[in-house]
């Protein structure tokens, strides 16, 4: 496939959507926070549990996949510490920039690309990958966020048990188990795939809503290094762990590494706005930081990812994968 095909049936649909959020936000007022709750607390536990219900991937790929997010989590983590510290970054905003280089938008963003890009194992994929990092953004997430406001406890790391994210991979998981998954055109998985289905595109109106509402203003001359660890390393990184868990399924890890090439998550603002410090480093916040570094990622992702789907494509990299 050429760049412009893969850009028009993987890339546009989510620009476009994403987009009509965007101009949304930007001429009406638009509280995001029932959207929000609406997608974590119903649409997105019926598409978690449908994808993991009905889905193909077997069990071992499912183990890999969450090993593998963990894995290029904690990877991207050191490295963002590092070169934070080999730059002379002092806090908040070393803990800001760890945390946008390590998390990526797999929810709002990464599921509707790989559904886009790689279809139902793609979008089955990104669930996965979804529920894996929401583990983690709750655990190691809060403490970097904590530790940026001068605090380095897990105060809020209960609320990984307060997502109905998790318990949907629990009950997928078992009805699975037990062999007692409901029929696929009975009525019960149609209507959880009705509902899951709504997700996708109210996933991409809140990206474009929230980016309209973004404050970025002078921070986005600071995020450079921020934009070059999640855009540029964090792909390779990507392809190192799928390549060295050896993946059964080549689609599973092209999704992957896909997953790990997406821009900035935006869970990480929200959780240094309510633990992060105000103070300000070179007239910067941790959290017009990380504001910056998502609007930044997400519209500079729109041709590294055409770029980074291309290339996965190849017969070269699916046999090294």
């Amino acid at each position: 496939m050429s760049l412009l095909s893969i850009f028009a049936s993987a890339i546009l649909p989510i620009v476009t959507i994403a987009a009509v959020g965007f101009v949304l936000g930007r001429v009406r007022s638009i509280a995001v926070d029932p959207l929000n709750t609406v997608t974590i607390y119903v649409l997105a536990p019926a598409l978690v549990f449908h994808s993991i219900a009905t889905t193909d991937i077997g069990g071992e790929t499912l183990v890999k996949l969450v090993v593998g997010v963990v894995g290029f989590i904690l990877v991207m983590a050191m490295a963002a510490e590092i070169v934070g510290r080999a730059l002379g970054e002092d806090e908040p905003i070393r803990s800001a920039l760890v945390l946008v280089s390590s998390f990526s938008n797999s929810g709002n963003f990464g599921i509707p690309l790989s559904a886009f890009a790689f279809g139902v194992v793609g979008r089955a994929t990104a669930v996965v990958y979804l529920v894996g990092q929401s583990v983690v953004v709750y655990t190691v997430g809060v403490y970097l966020a904590s530790r940026s406001g001068g605090d380095g406890g897990f105060g809020s790391v209960k609320r990984v048990f307060e997502l109905p994210l998790v318990y949907a991979v629990v009950l997928a998981a078992l009805v699975r188990w037990l062999g007692v998954v409901p029929p696929a055109d009975g009525t019960t998985m149609s209507t959880l795939k009705l509902v899951g289905d709504a997700a996708i595109p109210l996933m991409l109106l809140l990206v474009g809503i929230q980016l309209a509402n973004t404050n970025y203003g002078t921070a986005v001359a600071r995020v450079g290094t921020a934009n070059a660890l999640k855009l540029v390393v964090a792909p390779v990184v990507g392809f190192a762990i799928a390549a060295l868990l050896g993946f059964e399924n080549t689609t599973v890890a092209r999704v992957f590494v896909l997953e790990c090439a997406a821009p900035a998550a935006i869970t990480p603002l929200i959780l240094v706005i309510e633990m992060g410090s105000d103070r300000s480093v070179g007239g910067i916040t941790a959290p017009e930081y990380v504001s910056a570094a998502v609007l930044t990622t997400t519209l500079a992702s729109v041709p590294v990812l055409t770029g980074v789907i291309a290339v996965l494509e190849t017969d070269m990299i699916g046999s090294l994968l």
